[in-house]
């Protein structure tokens, strides 16, 4: 899961409800669209607070960035029915909300599942975003090591979605010996967003990460400029899969030293000025391209 380095919103951002024609959805908000707006879509687990760290520094060079829990995730109220955290359906939720934000097209960015998300978002109907960034997520299901530890959650959260306390203390009793503790503060917030997580979501994302098919080729047609971004580590998806879906699809390619799965949190100076100088270059290739 990813860890935000601090949980505390800086002075330019604000919590908010973006209203969209598929319900609210709770989001942070910061920076002025000078040079354009980023839509942020987190992962399995995840929540907006994972980008808490890209805030200012994309905000400083004139990027409004929003950061979204999707439905039923964290802040975002959701249905208990699986059906409801369809693929599908969850890319349904992304077009709402990118005409939400009335800004013209958007850079989409998602990160792990999210880029599952936003992918399915863009091949159903390109037209409201001007890229597409996949961060730390690749062309099809998790890595067989991951799928397994998937699926054990997944029978867990079905046996006991009444009783995520419980869940929650088990998947926490799986760390690693030699982990860094989390600061207290850190600690809370991880367990209080895991509770606050619809347990449907949880079931029906999960088995999205451990079924979804390769659509890299269905992708690749599609005229948006793409960037495939990662650590230079990677436990979900290995990186020399990544390098090869991103020749695949014809996309920009950057890896962050110092990062692993969430370079948005473990190395955000570096991730923040690689996606704004991606963004940058958009403009020249939607001038280039028409």
């Amino acid at each position: 899961m990813s860890k935000p380095p601090r949980l505390t919103l800086p002075s330019v951002a604000r919590a908010r409800r973006l209203s969209t024609d598929r319900g609210d959805f709770a989001v942070h908000e910061a920076g002025e669209a000078a040079r354009g707006t980023a839509l942020l879509v987190p992962g399995f687990t995840g929540s907006k607070e994972d980008f808490i760290a890209l805030l200012e520094p994309l905000a400083a060079v004139g990027y409004r960035v929003v950061a979204v829990d999707g439905r039923g995730q964290y802040e975002t109220p959701g249905p208990r029915e699986e059906s409801a955290y369809a693929l599908e359906a969850l890319a349904l939720d992304l077009l709402a909300q990118a005409r939400a934000l009335d800004a013209g097209p958007v850079h989409l960015l998602g990160h792990s599942l999210g880029g599952l998300i936003s992918r399915a978002a863009v091949l159903r109907d390109p037209a409201p975003f001007a890229s597409l960034t996949l961060m730390s997520s690749g062309p099809a299901a998790i890595s067989e090591e991951q799928q397994a530890r998937t699926k054990l959650l997944v029978a867990a959260l079905e046996a006991l979605r009444e009783d995520m306390p419980a869940v929650w203390a088990a998947m926490r009793a799986q760390d690693p010996e030699d982990a860094v503790p989390d600061s207290a503060e850190l600690t809370d917030f991880l367990r209080e967003r895991w509770l606050a997580t619809v347990p449907e979501q949880l079931i029906a994302t999960g088995r999205a990460l451990i079924s979804e098919p390769d659509r890299v080729a269905e992708l690749a047609v599609v005229p948006l400029p793409k960037l495939v971004l990662s650590g230079a580590v990677d436990y979900a998806w290995p990186v020399p899969l990544m390098d090869d879906m991103a020749d695949r699809l014809g996309a920009s390619r950057v890896v962050v030293e110092g990062a692993e799965h969430s370079p948005n949190a473990e190395n955000q100076q570096v991730t923040a000025g690689a996606l704004a100088a991606f963004w940058d270059s958009c403009t020249l290739w939607t001038t280039h391209s028409r």
